[in-house]
């Protein structure tokens, strides 16, 4: 009788226990104010976005933001000092409703430095909140608003010097949803792109302060999305299956540069202009205005490694501007075929003729020094855009040639790589890249040639690289 008691008693226990947690947790998502309930907002980091709010009315929202200044990283071994809405670049993703009551809680953490503020385009009132939310670091503030209006809208901080603080990282994202939903998709990210001005040149290593000279004259070493080089690529690039529909909350930070946000090989079924009302269709590049922002939706067709830039294209492929987009699922031929064969361009007569697989006119080397020749062509006509004429390559790009430690360690591997090309992250010198290298369209002759004249070159180790070599080194 005493054991049954006493498991009863347990039961009691756990069960009250229970309900306290339930009501501490909805505690949490329900707060009153002057006895007002208001439901606590969901918030985001990137690429991520909250829960759709489908058809629910009107309500009183909760959004509480804390300010962080942290050191991350803003390329390969390159670190800089953000200050941060909600401890990222971009900040935090609020989502609210059309003609929500909002409660703002702005928090300064007490291990800042400096005071802050936050400007949000969704508001209709002084400074869009900086009046009303100047905080010091270990203070909050509260302010209220009603969004009216619905759309994408950019936040950030308008806190003197407003340049700076938007340089180093402070702004993000509100969506408004409008009262009726917009159509739904499969799959919503968020990817906002901001410009960058250090110390340092692009690449210089360490920790990089801000440059306020190269910030007045529009010059950034980098450009990105999502607060760093490669942020959505490889392990990290946003992901989708084939007949999924995808939408991308696209923002512009700045504060200087304006965006041309293109994805290769997509075309945007909708363009929800600057964020607002207004759709366009089937459109290539979007432009979108510092401090603006757009809506893109498009359906994945075909799978593939689609890669997302600014088309200002020196700043994706030099400065950081870059993404995935992978895709997974079954080809679509139709669509989409792929390379069916490899032709030659005949000038006499203009004629197109089939690649024969054999009977290539290609110039064979009698001995190593005719090899370094013959490569040196090769490599001018397909290697130089990418790992420069010097073999330096391009910093945070593509990765340098000259004395390179990944390609002198292991020949065999350098010829798999020309023969099938390269993707995901190698670490060339000490420094990680994460690009894509195509498969060149060369012969076994010419890939030994062009080997031979890089490892011959750029103070690498010497060495020769044979025909026979390459023909027998399989995947």
């Amino acid at each position: 009788m005493k054991k049954r008691f006493l498991t009863i008693t347990a039961i009691i226990a756990l069960f009250s226990l229970s309900i306290l947690i339930s009501a501490f947790n909805n505690e949490n998502k329900d707060t009153k104010t002057d006895g007002v309930k208001f439901t606590q907002a969901e918030l985001t980091h990137p690429p991520f976005v909250p829960q759709a709010l489908g058809n629910r009315k009107p309500s009183n929202i909760r959004v509480d933001l804390e300010i962080i200044e942290k050191e991350g990283p803003i390329a390969n071994g390159v670190s800089y000092t953000f200050w941060t809405f909600g401890g990222t670049v971009p900040g935090s993703f609020i989502r609210v409703k059309e003609g929500d009551f909002v409660e703002f809680h702005l928090k300064n953490n007490p291990n800042n430095k400096l005071p802050h503020n936050i400007d949000l385009h969704a508001v209709t009132g002084q400074g869009g909140g900086a009046a009303s939310s100047l905080t010091a670091p270990g203070h909050e503030s509260v302010f209220s608003f009603r969004v009216i209006n619905p759309g994408l809208y950019v936040y950030h901080c308008a806190t003197a010097p407003v340049g700076m603080h938007i340089a180093n990282g402070m702004y993000g994202l509100i969506l408004v949803e409008p009262k009726v939903p917009m159509p739904k998709v499969d799959k919503e990210y968020y990817v906002m792109q901001g410009d960058f001005y250090t110390a340092g040149a692009n690449g210089d290593q360490g920790l990089q302060p801000f440059d306020m000279s190269k910030a007045i004259k529009e010059q950034p070493d980098y450009v990105v999305f999502n607060g760093a080089t490669g942020a959505i690529t490889g392990d990290k690039s946003l992901t989708a299956k084939v007949g999924e529909k995808v939408r991308i909350y696209i923002g512009n930070g700045g504060p200087n540069l304006v965006s041309s946000f293109h994805v290769i090989g997509e075309i945007f079924d909708n363009v929800y202009i600057e964020g607002g009302s207004l759709i366009n269709h089937n459109v290539q590049t979007t432009l979108v205005p510092a401090g603006g922002s757009a809506i893109v939706d498009f359906k994945v067709d075909v799978p593939g490694t689609f890669i997302i830039v600014d088309h200002s294209i020196f700043r994706a492929f030099n400065k950081g501007a870059i993404g995935m987009l992978k895709v997974t699922g079954p080809e679509n031929k139709d669509l989409y075929s792929g390379k069916q064969d490899d032709r030659i361009y005949l000038a006499e007569g203009g004629s197109i003729q089939t690649m024969p697989s054999v009977a290539i006119v290609q110039p064979v080397a009698k001995n190593l020094q005719e090899r370094i020749a013959y490569g040196k062509i090769v490599f001018a006509n397909n290697c130089v855009a990418c790992h420069q004429a010097d073999g330096q390559g391009l910093k945070g790009a593509f990765p340098p040639l000259a004395k390179s430690d990944y390609l002198n360690a292991d020949k065999d591997r350098a010829i798999k790589i020309l023969k099938n090309g390269l993707q995901g992250a190698i670490t060339v010198n000490g420094t990680r890249f994460d690009s894509v290298m195509p498969k060149l369209a060369l012969t076994d002759e010419q890939i030994a040639n062009v080997l031979s004249y890089i490892l011959n070159s750029f103070e690498n180790s010497g060495g020769e690289i044979t025909t026979t070599q390459v023909t027998n080194q399989h995947d």
